[in-house]
């Protein structure tokens, strides 16, 4: 069984196209599975905190629902070694979905599928679409704690197909 595709194959940013239809059988797009990012908001989310370390995004991206769910992951786990108050954001939605026309290969495939026929493809997943400047995720946290969640958005950039930048807001 063929797994999943690389994430190279789904990073250019295209016209989000679904064609919902109010009647069932008109309609491209029958179901969206559901994201695999477990939690948008994190940590202490009561407290106040005086300082904002944001995760922003170089260029223009689509990231999988399952990658951002791999960087959440990797952030969350290097912050709750710290046993400090935090309070983590995932500020990219994934709302895009992401189709593939399945094609086999092999001997009697032509005698098996359209081709390019009726190409629009099945849903595989969900995707962020990602403006260049934007903020992924946001950490707020203690100016004195700085240090530890730069390590950790420097674990997670590996996760991200982009290049990403870290912004350090004070709050007065």
């Amino acid at each position: 069984m063929a797994g999943l595709r690389p994430g190279r194959c789904y990073r250019a940013i295209e016209r989000p196209y679904t064609r919902k239809s109010k009647y069932k059988n008109k309609a491209f797009i029958k179901a969206v599975p559901p994201s695999k990012v477990a939690r948008y908001d994190t940590g202490d989310l009561k407290k106040e905190f005086k300082t904002r370390i944001d995760l922003i995004s170089k260029s223009d991206i689509q990231i999988r629902h399952n990658a951002i769910e791999a960087a959440r992951q990797v952030i969350t786990r290097k912050l709750d070694l710290l046993n400090k108050p935090y309070h983590l954001q995932v500020k990219a939605f994934p709302h895009h979905a992401i189709r593939e026309n399945k094609m086999l290969t092999g001997a009697g495939a032509d005698r098996m599928q359209t081709g390019m026929q009726r190409s629009f493809g099945r849903i595989i997943g969900t995707a962020a679409q990602i403006k260049a400047g934007s903020t992924m995720f946001s950490v707020h946290i203690n100016a004195a704690d700085k240090q530890p969640v730069l390590d950790a958005y420097d674990s997670a950039k590996s996760k991200l197909p982009c290049r990403c930048s870290v912004a350090v807001v004070n709050k007065a």
